[in-house]
């Protein structure tokens, strides 16, 4: 624990509001990896000069798709996948080269938008370096951001070229400039069910186009400020806002995360899963690609052997790949987590007993800072496997992740984990844990390429001054402090400013307090205070993280109406949990009529309660009443964003009924 309480940033002028500085960068702020090679484009050329013939980009073959009836007669599709197949980092520089001359070809212009619209796949990444390499802003969508929001980036942005997959174009992109659709699938179907007037191509047809001798145009390379990318995020409010990200503030960002990573290179294998259109996953990669890794894909459908594509008896990515590197949201560690505990309890007496005093044992000696190799190889060897066996650094970004399933990860996966904090607007840049401290809820130390200061927020009761630790809103200072966001004057006067040094600042809106190690921890959110009739604050978001610790919740909102006394929550019950729960109350019925009753409601409501008490909760923080939701949030039926946060206004009207009948009948 030692490692845990020493110093790792502290505050510059000494005064407890900040700004704070890792302690490797008081004097100045790091902002990039080489001096001069200050642009993507040369970042990429840099890796490519010095591992040519290193492995880059690696995609399984299909081998075969077939079709699976469940029991209740639904079919799903699973696939049968064969082995990684890898293009070089010449070969990548190759293809990127040709089709960034392709698109000039089909008449992309520098410093005009482009846009991708596509799932995470080597197509994506080869994409996004030819936009940066002819210096062409890519404007990037999640393709789970819904048809409205979709049109609305694409129209604002004005796009006349957009690179898509086959399957997200059949969603039919409505978009009055559009020109060119390149489509990064192999195979195009006949032409009829295009618009008139656009011109359909495949990336290998741009890419031999680009090859030709006559169209070896001169590249115009990009500046430092250039706009690299427009990332549109989908927030958790209103329309999505495009972040503009020039080359040096991805440059900034990647400097601060490598840093936290120790000796990266060319031996490390990342699994690429995540959606490239959000910042951890496209910082991830550049990361990877900066220091001479190779880069493997996956989906979350396919990345276990129980993923939910991968036919009963062949391998997930992850068991073939076997990397060394992963980045995941807390949703899917969550998900790990509950699933091995369902294991645990199905052992026997005498395996459960061994497992867990393992677990006991291992948590009492990284508590002070010694390793446990025997137990690591006799217990924990099979569960390491489960993700490839080779794992040695977990990155989790996106939301907060729970510490119980934070040390679970650090002792079954025999591989730390670290804890990181960042915005679509900080260039997914913020702190990152060391991966030695294994404390527990902390998002670790400021990066070297920023800083973070403390601002008071005197109506939700957070000032500097608070004992034992500053407390306030977390404000980000630093070279991958983004530009702002895209034809929105309004919005940037509110979240971002210059100071007098002419460094550029963002609110992120975020409470959090400064321990005294330098170690941040994200402890509220300024739009989730809700203030109740009598005058109390509860924190949403904090009363959610509490409740996703007991085993009957999968997924949790809690909601208040500052009218009303009291606070009512939904809930995303637990199907395995739930079942078992419905057998002892001798309750019968199908999931949905189990949802429905009223004795399964008040059973969880209970147990709930009684997690918040353990919690040490409020009274008014607990909610009274529950719904129990049938179907669970996914991105796709727009509850919740990409990274699984909570949509609050869209959860709100889909449960408009439920409010008024909770809060109506007193």
């Amino acid at each position: 624990m030692s490692c845990s309480r020493r110093v790792k940033a502290r505050s510059v002028s000494g005064h407890p509001s900040g700004p704070y500085r890792d302690i490797g960068a008081l004097r100045v702020l790091a902002t990039c990896l080489q001096p001069g090679v200050n642009t993507l484009d040369l970042v990429f050329e840099s890796s490519v000069c010095r591992f040519p013939h290193f492995d880059c980009l690696g995609t399984r073959d299909l081998l075969s798709e077939e079709d699976e009836t469940s029991e209740d007669g639904r079919v799903f599709k699973k696939v049968i996948l064969g082995e990684y197949r890898w293009m070089s980092y010449d070969q990548v520089y190759k293809e990127v080269r040709a089709f960034g001359s392709g698109l000039v070809a089909l008449g992309q212009k520098p410093l005009k938008n482009i846009a991708i619209f596509c799932e995470t796949r080597a197509e994506w990444i080869i994409a996004a370096q030819a936009c940066f390499m002819y210096n062409f802003p890519l404007v990037t969508l999640y393709s789970t951001l819904g048809g409205p929001a979709i049109a609305h980036g694409l129209n604002e942005a004005e796009v006349s070229h957009i690179i898509t997959s086959k399957e997200l174009l059949e969603t039919k992109l409505k978009v009055p400039r559009l020109q060119h659709i390149i489509i990064v699938d192999d195979k195009l179907k006949s032409g009829s069910e295009y618009p008139q007037g656009i011109s359909v191509h495949s990336m290998a047809a741009v890419t031999r186009l680009g090859a030709h001798p006559e169209n070896g145009t001169s590249v115009r390379p990009p500046c430092a400020a250039d706009v690299a990318v427009i990332m549109y995020t989908s927030g958790s409010t209103g329309v999505p806002k495009g972040v503009m990200i020039s080359h040096s503030n991805i440059i900034a960002g990647i400097t601060g995360m490598a840093e936290r990573i120790p000796s990266l290179g060319e031996d490390d294998t990342y699994i690429g899963y995540l959606p490239l259109a959000h910042v951890l996953e496209l910082s991830a990669e550049m990361v990877c690609l900066a220091h001479g890794c190779r880069i493997g894909y996956s989906s979350p459908q396919t990345l276990t052997n129980q993923s939910t594509k991968i036919k009963k008896g062949s391998k997930g990515d992850i068991s073939v790949l076997r990397p060394t590197l992963m980045a995941a949201v807390p949703e899917i560690m969550d998900r790990i987590y509950k699933n091995l505990m369902l294991k645990v309890e199905e052992m026997s007496v005498f395996q459960r007993t061994l497992f867990l005093l393992a677990y006991n044992y291992k948590m009492e000696q990284l508590a002070m800072g010694y390793s446990t190799p025997l137990c690591d190889k006799l217990v924990f060897q099979k569960v390491r496997a489960l993700l490839g066996g080779r794992l040695r650094v977990l990155l989790s970004g996106g939301a907060p992740l729970s510490a119980v399933t934070q040390r679970f990860m650090n002792i079954c996966f025999c591989c730390p984990v670290g804890q990181g904090y960042g915005l679509t607007e900080t260039c997914g840049a913020g702190t990152i844990s060391q991966l030695w401290d294994y404390s527990t809820g902390r998002v670790g130390a400021p990066l070297v390429c920023c800083e973070i200061q403390l601002k008071d927020w005197i109506e939700g009761g957070y000032r500097s001054t608070d004992r034992p630790c500053p407390r306030g809103e977390i404000l980000v200072g630093g070279p991958n402090v983004t530009m702002g966001y895209y034809k929105n004057k309004q919005k940037n006067s509110e979240d971002f400013f210059m100071d007098e040094k002419g460094q550029r600042w963002f609110c992120t809106g975020d409470i959090g307090e400064f321990h005294g190690d330098g170690c941040l921890k994200i402890i509220d959110r300024k739009k989730d205070l809700v203030k109740l009739q009598a005058g109390e604050y509860v924190s949403l978001g904090k009363v959610e993280a509490v409740l996703k610790n007991c085993p009957l919740v999968d997924n949790i909102c809690a909601y208040a109406n500052s009218d009303e006394s009291y606070v009512i929550g939904f809930v995303v019950p637990n199907q395995k949990q739930l079942l078992a729960l419905a057998e002892r109350k001798r309750v019968r019925g199908l999931w949905e009529e189990l949802c429905n009753n009223p004795v399964i409601e008040e059973e969880v409501l209970r147990v709930i309660t009684e997690t918040a008490l353990t919690a040490q909760l409020e009274r008014f923080e607990i909610p009274w009443k529950i719904r129990l939701s049938v179907e669970p949030w996914t991105p796709e039926n727009g509850l919740v964003t990409d990274a699984f946060k909570l949509k609050r206004k869209e959860l709100k009207s889909h449960y408009q009924n439920d409010i008024e009948r909770m809060y109506g009948a007193k």
